[in-house]
């Protein structure tokens, strides 16, 4: 029931974050280490999938929202695997706010997957030039850049989070954008994710919009 009640919530906020002007909006739905819960539980979710996924369609066309999941979804069965390509596919068009949703996600094992996608393009020759530095970069020329190694990792394409929003009162980021969070600004509220909405959402902003970002500038 908390799953479902987690569900509504996001539901909900889609559109209203999109009228906030947010254009790009992350939920971590699934970790690779929820697999170790009871298998009722993983059942569950998967059932809970299939349904959502249907009513998240429809919710992407009325509202112009582009859904992008990042993840290995390979762990998935054949028909959720069929619902995440179609949710992509008859979504990216819509140049409205991009709705990113974390399934099988884990940050350590994105970096790990992204080392082996570069490695298997190093070794085939299909590394663009432009993954490598030149004579202006902060690493030596040649070398792979930080941008060169980001094109391999699941969110290829979509900006590092300004904000990370950390519900429940928990103090950790649980494996959630490893690479990606390194200069992220985090907000934690002790509001259960099931009960967080708009008005929880804007308190989170406001607060975001009083810290100095320095990125380790001065």
């Amino acid at each position: 029931m908390g799953h479902k009640a987690g569900c509504t919530a996001i539901e909900a906020l889609i559109p209203e974050a999109g009228k906030l002007g947010i254009k790009y909006f992350t939920v971590y739905a699934f970790s690779t280490e929820n697999w170790k819960r009871s298998k009722d539980e993983v059942d569950g979710l998967m059932q809970l999938f299939r349904f959502y996924a249907m009513r998240l369609l429809k919710q992407a066309k009325e509202h112009n929202v582009r859904i992008r999941m990042i993840g290995d979804r390979r762990r998935f069965p054949t028909d959720i695997i069929d619902a995440i390509n179609k949710l992509e596919d008859e979504t990216k068009d819509n140049t409205g706010m991009t709705f990113v949703v974390a399934a099988n996600y884990g940050g350590r094992d994105e970096i790990r997957r992204a080392a082996m996608k570069l490695a298997e393009a190093y070794v085939n020759g299909e590394v663009p030039a432009g993954a490598f530095a030149g004579a202006d970069d902060k690493v030596p020329e040649g070398e792979l850049t930080e941008d060169g190694f980001a094109m391999y990792l699941d969110t290829a394409g979509i900006p590092d989070p300004d904000l990370i929003i950390r519900t429940s009162g928990e103090l950790r980021l649980s494996n959630f954008l490893t690479w990606q969070s390194a200069y992220s600004e985090i907000v934690v509220t002790d509001v259960l994710w099931p009960d967080f909405n708009k008005d929880e959402l804007i308190k989170c902003i406001e607060e975001f919009n009083h810290r100095s970002r320095r990125f380790g500038g001065v």
